[in-house]
C-alpha cells in the first residue's frame, strides 16, 4: 500500500471494486438470491473506503515526542471485516427440518468485503485474483453442481387397492441403488383393503433432476390407486 495515494489512484481502485462486486452480485441477482447485486457493491464499497482512508491516514502514524497518543489506522479495516462477520452470520438460517440456508449469501458477504480492502489498498493483482476466483466459484462451478449426484431425501408414499403389489415385491423395488430405505410405515383399512406405504428414502440424483422413473412405473402398475413422490 503506496504512503500517499493520489486521486487518480483512488477513483481506480473505487472502480475495479465496484466492477467486481457488482459482477458477483449479478450473479445472485439474477437468481434471486439474498445479497444480490446493491447489497455486494455497498459492502465491497465499504471495505474499499475503509481501506483508502486508512491509506490516506498513514502518514499521520507515529508518535510525537511528547505525545501520548498513538494512531493505528488498521483497526478501521478490522472492524469493518470483523462487522461484515456478524452480519453474515445474520444471513444464515436453519429451517425446522434441518435444512441450512444462507451460507453461500454470508460467505459471498464475507469475500466482498476482503476483495474491497484488496482493492481500497491498491492491491489491484491480488483484488484481481480475488474477483477471478470468485467469478470461477459462483458462475462455472455451477454448471458442475447439476452433474454431480447428490445423496438426496426424498418420501415416497404409495395407495395401494387389493390387487396392488406386495410390500415384499415394493421393498425388493426400493433395495436397488440408487434408493436406500430409510424409514418404512404402513396404513391398512381392513374393510375396504386399501393399503398406504410411507417410504423415507435416501437416493443420488443431480441438482433439478426429474423423479426417478421408478415412480412412473408404480403409477403404471394394476392395483395402484395414487403414488406420491417427495423430495
Amino acid at each position: 500500500m503506496p504512503l500517499h495515494a493520489d486521486w487518480a489512484d483512488i477513483a481506480l481502485r473505487l472502480t475495479c471494486a465496484f466492477a467486481a462486486s457488482l459482477i458477483i452480485g449479478l450473479d445472485r441477482e439474477l437468481h434471486e438470491r439474498a445479497a444480490g447485486m446493491r447489497t455486494t457493491i455497498l459492502v465491497c464499497l465499504a471495505a474499499c473506503f475503509s481501506m483508502i482512508c486508512a491509506n490516506l491516514l498513514l502518514s499521520q502514524t507515529g508518535k510525537e515526542p511528547g505525545s501520548f497518543v498513538q494512531l493505528d489506522v488498521m483497526r478501521l479495516p478490522l472492524g469493518i471485516l470483523t462487522g461484515m462477520g456478524f452480519i453474515g452470520a445474520g444471513a444464515i438460517m436453519r429451517r425446522d427440518d434441518g435444512f441450512v440456508l444462507g451460507v453461500t449469501t454470508a460467505a459471498t458477504l464475507w469475500f466482498v468485503t476482503v476483495m474491497g480492502l484488496c482493492f481500497g489498498a491498491g492491491l489491484y493483482l491480488l483484488g484481481g485474483c480475488a474477483f477471478g476466483l470468485a467469478f470461477i466459484t459462483l458462475w462455472l462451478l455451477k454448471r458442475v453442481e447439476h452433474h454431480i449426484q447428490h445423496d438426496r431425501e426424498a418420501r415416497l408414499v404409495v395407495i395401494l387397492g387389493r390387487e396392488g403389489p406386495s410390500e415384499e415385491e415394493l421393498r425388493r423395488l426400493l433395495a436397488h441403488p440408487p434408493f436406500r430405505i430409510r424409514r418404512m410405515a404402513m396404513r391398512l383399512e381392513p374393510d375396504s383393503g386399501r393399503r398406504e406405504l410411507r417410504y423415507d428414502l435416501r437416493y443420488s440424483a443431480g441438482v433439478g433432476a426429474p423423479p426417478p422413473a421408478l415412480v412412473a412405473d408404480l403409477a403404471g402398475r394394476r392395483g395402484v390407486e395414487q403414488v406420491d413422490w417427495e423430495f
